[in-house]
């Protein structure tokens, strides 16, 4: 064996030894660093004669490809071995059930939303959406609620600093009543000259503002609010409609209905709407669930019609007040406080 030869057989087995990547780097520079056993053989090729040179050169440059051929292997064998040890550490159980993402669902409010969206789209009632930041004539004036009339302390609302091109005062509407104003007002001019005009048949369903935070009042709610106008609606259609409503929604005939005097200023008489069932938890407690009307001659006005000839009902719900009696819920909070474990029972 010659001393190339052994040269080549220690650097492999010193590879061998190394048992981290900076032993093995050690190892290396010990064969083929600048000191290195196979440099200074390369290094000593200039004291040989030219024919000796070429032959010797041949050799070295053989034992050299050799020695890095070695390198290679353990340096790869390491890393190996490291990516292994990583792995067991770091070992995934894939017997585990993946992660999956939950499917959404209709939060439980607006499910009543499209209850009774749909309800009163079968009578033949159309579905009118509006701006939640009104002006005080709508909000207010318009429905014979004037500046500064005891009444509006009952729907005490959030007002915004700035005013309109008119210079009427903004505020976020207590009631979605508004909407009676604008959709009438723009079914007349839509109408006009027509004799007689066609019926207004309308529900505005949407969000509303007040200042209340109680276990059945929160500042911001959901109100439905209604309007039948023609040449001769009355409050026999609009018991019939109540009627047909509440059966549907609850999905029961088991109920009876009342109607209580009360005073609204945009409705002229007034009354309060009550439900019974005659069985279940509720059983024999009556349960304020709207409050309706004959719509009062100077809001008529205000829609651009003749009161003398036009007549109606209109009428108010809290939709959130009817999913707590629907799932049987007595906090109101529950529906905004955003808690999965409560809204994830309503898939």
């Amino acid at each position: 064996m010659n001393d190339l030869e052994q040269l080549v057989q220690d650097a492999q087995a010193a590879f061998a030894l190394a048992l981290a990547p900076a032993d093995l780097e050690n190892a290396k520079a010990r064969y083929l660093g600048k000191s290195g056993s196979l440099t200074e053989q390369l290094k000593a090729l200039a004291t040989l004669a030219p024919d000796e040179k070429k032959a010797r050169g041949a050799l070295i440059n053989a034992a050299k490809q050799q020695v890095e051929a070695a390198l290679t292997l353990r340096r790869q064998a390491l890393a190996d071995a490291e990516l292994d040890a990583q792995l067991k550490a770091e070992a995934l159980d894939v017997t585990l059930p993946g992660r999956q993402r939950g499917c959404g669902v209709l939060h439980p409010v607006s499910r009543t939303m499209e209850r009774i969206e749909a309800i009163f789209g079968s009578m033949g009632f159309d579905v009118a959406e509006g701006p939640e930041i009104e002006t005080d004539w709508y909000s207010f004036t318009a429905l014979n609620n004037p500046e500064n009339h005891p009444a509006r302390s009952m729907q005490d609302t959030f007002y915004v600093d700035m005013k309109d091109a008119e210079g009427r005062w903004l505020n976020l509407r207590p009631h979605t009543s508004p909407m009676q104003v604008r959709y009438a007002r723009a079914h007349a001019e839509k109408h006009r000259g027509c004799d007689p005009m066609p019926e207004i048949r309308v529900i505005a369903p949407g969000r509303t503002y007040r200042v209340d935070s109680d276990a059945t009042h929160s500042p911001m709610f959901h109100q439905c609010e209604g309007l039948w106008i023609g040449e001769n609606v009355s409050f026999k259609d609009l018991k019939v409609v109540f009627t047909d409503f509440f059966r549907n929604f609850f999905e029961t005939d088991d109920l009876q209905l009342r109607f209580r005097p009360s005073f609204f200023p945009f409705t002229e008489p007034s009354a309060e709407v009550d439900i019974a069932f005659s069985s279940g938890p509720l059983k024999g407690r009556w349960l304020e669930v709207a409050g309706s009307g004959q719509v009062h001659p100077n809001v008529v006005r205000n829609y651009g019609l003749d009161p003398d000839r036009y007549i109606g009902f209109a009428f108010g719900m809290g939709p959130d007040r009817l999913t707590m009696l629907r799932y049987g819920v007595n906090d109101l909070r529950l529906f905004f406080d955003g808690d999965l474990r409560f809204l994830s029972q309503f898939k």
